[in-house]
């Protein structure tokens, strides 16, 4: 992977990172407005938008990590220590690894309660396991647990770190990435 000289994000970047948190945002308020998904419950509107971007975050996830890959980061900030920058790339790397994990068992969970996951109903997605397929009921939990309790929480400790830079640092770190 290589790394950018200059200071700043490349517009690709921010373009991807901002989408991301929009889709995200929406996200949050569909799963938390729709109906709970339980055996009789009827599929709805808020939860086709759920289960459409889904998609839409696993596809732009690929392309923002293909895009982490050929384009690299920007060097740290001057005067960074150690430490933050290692937590900062871990807790990139891991919000990375739940922006794929979160839609992927929320699709797998789709299948297993045997609920079709389509693109905006343009074209559906194969099913990743039977309907009701023995031992995975437990996706369904899992995806919302760390959706909650890891994607928010990583997300909530992102934001807090860029304002921490911005407001009590006054460096850069947060001007980075803004548009």
């Amino acid at each position: 992977m290589m790394e950018v000289k200059a200071g700043r994000y490349n517009g690709g970047a921010k373009l991807l990172h901002w989408l991301i948190v929009a889709l995200l945002i929406a996200q949050y308020i569909f799963a938390w407005t729709m109906p709970h998904i339980g055996r009789t419950v009827p599929k709805s509107i808020l939860i086709d938008c759920h289960l459409w971007f889904g998609v839409v975050i696993l596809f732009v996830a690929v392309i923002r990590l293909i895009w982490r890959f050929t384009h690299g980061e920007p060097v740290p900030e001057d005067g960074l220590p150690p430490w933050q920058v290692a937590s900062a790339r871990a807790t990139h790397w891991l919000l990375y690894v739940l922006l794929f994990a979160v839609p992927i068992l929320g699709w797998i969970n789709a299948s297993w309660r045997g609920m079709s996951v389509t693109f905006f109903n343009l074209f559906e997605l194969p099913k990743l396991l039977a309907t009701r397929a023995t031992g995975w009921g437990w996706t369904g939990d899992v995806h919302v647990s760390i959706s909650e309790y890891g994607l928010l929480v990583l997300a909530g400790l992102h934001i807090a770190a860029a304002l921490y830079h911005y407001l009590v640092r006054r460096d850069g770190v947060l001007q980075r990435m803004l548009p």
